[in-house]
């Protein structure tokens, strides 16, 4: 019985200092944080074809709001404001050029090289550059996330804001920049080897 009761006394002191923001009960059941994780487990290597001409840097505001149908926001409901910074770059892919891509005078002079267009790699967002701003939920939201093993998760923002990135480099001139970068190392490759003309054209 004794334990009963200071197992209800624990938890409602535990829920006064979790919604109430009552002085002094937070430290009571504070958190202690243990990083007991593994190492790293290898999975799989995959070899790169690939030049990164450009990378483009963004940031995007996410304001993401779930209503529930018939009950207002206090009761059921979350709104994430979210701050995310990610990258997206943009590559040439040197994997599928054979030989007919690449034509080479007889004496070496000129060359000329037949390459696909850039393309634009999957948006990165930087967990170290991202944060939540602020992040409201109703009273059963907060109920849920109690017995819940990922409280609070924010992945659908964290996709989101990866969508928006994305999205914002399609529009940008990036894949433009990565082909005339490419080019532009090619050739000091090239010169360097004794190929005084180097012409670098781009096909799909």
């Amino acid at each position: 019985m004794v334990l009963v009761v200071c197992a209800v006394l624990s938890l409602i002191l535990f829920l006064l200092g979790r919604f109430l923001h009552l002085p002094g009960l937070d430290d009571v059941f504070g958190v202690d944080t243990h990083d007991r994780s593994g190492p790293a487990v290898l999975k799989s290597i995959q070899d790169m074809h690939r030049y990164e001409g450009a990378v483009g840097n963004y940031q995007v505001v996410v304001d993401l709001e779930k209503d529930a149908r018939l009950l207002p926001d206090a009761i059921r409901g979350t709104r994430t404001l979210f701050v995310a910074s990610g990258s997206v770059a943009a590559y040439v892919d040197f994997g599928g050029i054979g030989t007919g891509s690449v034509t080479v005078d007889e004496k070496r002079g000129t060359a000329a090289l037949r390459l696909p267009h850039a393309r634009l790699a999957e948006p990165a967002v930087d967990p170290e550059r991202s944060y939540t701003v602020s992040k409201q939920r109703g009273l059963v939201d907060r109920l849920g996330d109690l017995f819940s093993d990922n409280p609070a998760d924010e992945r659908a923002v964290h996709i989101l804001a990866a969508d928006r990135i994305g999205a914002a480099a399609k529009e940008s001139d990036l894949t433009s920049r990565a082909e005339r970068n490419t080019t532009s190392m090619l050739q000091g490759l090239l010169h360097a080897l004794g190929f005084e003309q180097v012409t670098v054209a781009y096909a799909s």
